[in-house]
């Protein structure tokens, strides 16, 4: 099954041999001896596999799975399918123009049935905004902004950091106890399965209730705006998003899982000199009010 190849590539659980009760001289003590220098030779194979890559094919199965949770959490908005096409081909005009116009799988946009203010974008191409930021903005380029942050942190792999992160911590964990295997036990789930649902459970932790860290963003919101200067959007319409943000915290959405707004306002108008970008987004307008309003 293909949702759990990442897995098999990504495998580093260590297994040790159970550690000998004697700690006196003799056999006991080499087999110890032995045990130990096989637990820290393992750990540092498993810390060597921490930066590889995961392939595009595995990156998309895995954020098949963490969609799956965000939607049991939030729920699809279906109230206007013509709605999340027009999401669709601004999200195309985007990718189309970027640097990495094709993934595995393509790029996916749905609208989530939130009043939150907020957008999440899961490794492997999948996007979702919720109804309530989508009711706020005002022009299409706004959207396009909102979706090229998201496209940012897909094209800059930065969910991937979370699973590199916890291949670091489950190695060092293994070294110090094998609690997973009893809970493998009790759970009747193979071990791969136990990673698995982990890995997932980290993610969804990181774009619903934590967040990534203020450096992600910020890189994520500096490459939002390449994104938008190639595809012909106007670049300080990311401003006008965090503008409206900056305006409305404390309610929630992204204010809770970013950056304040406003040191990311001053970051993207120090960026914006060096975009020479022709502003044709009136010609969009009565697109976005045929579409949104």
């Amino acid at each position: 099954m293909k949702s759990f190849v990442f897995l098999i590539i990504l495998g580093f659980a260590i297994s040790f041999a159970p550690a000998a009760q004697s700690w006196g001289t003799g056999s006991g003590s080499q087999s110890l001896g032995a045990d130990v220098s096989g637990a820290f030779s393992q750990m540092e194979n498993a810390l060597a596999q921490r930066d590889e890559d995961i392939s595009s094919q595995d990156a998309y199965f895995l954020g098949r799975a963490v969609a799956a949770n965000i939607l049991s959490r939030y729920g699809l908005y279906t109230g206007k399918p013509a709605l999340t096409q027009y999401l669709n081909q601004i999200c195309t005009a985007i990718t189309i123009n970027s640097p990495m116009p094709e993934i595995y799988g393509g790029y996916h946009v749905s609208i989530l049935d939130s009043p939150d203010l907020n957008a999440f974008a899961t490794t492997g191409g999948h996007i979702f905004m919720c109804r309530g930021l989508l009711e706020a903005v005002t022009t299409e380029d706004a959207l396009a902004a909102v979706l090229a942050h998201e496209i940012a942190h897909i094209q800059l792999k930065h969910s991937d950091q979370i699973i590199k992160n916890m291949r670091l911590t489950q190695a060092l964990t293994d070294v110090a106890q094998r609690a997973s295997d009893i809970a493998v036990r009790e759970a009747g789930l193979s071990e791969r399965e136990v990673l698995f649902t982990n890995y997932v459970r980290e993610m969804v932790n990181t774009l619903v209730v934590n967040g990534y860290s203020r450096d992600t963003e910020f890189q994520a919101d500096s490459y939002a705006l390449t994104l938008l200067a190639l595809a012909g959007y106007s670049p300080a319409s990311l401003v006008e998003v965090l503008t409206l943000l900056q305006r409305t915290a404390g309610a929630g959405g992204y204010n809770g899982t970013h950056p304040s707004p406003a040191q990311r306002i001053n970051n993207v108008r120090g960026a914006l000199p060096q975009y020479r970008v022709q502003d044709t987004s009136s010609s969009r307008s009565s697109r976005f009010a045929g579409s949104v309003r």
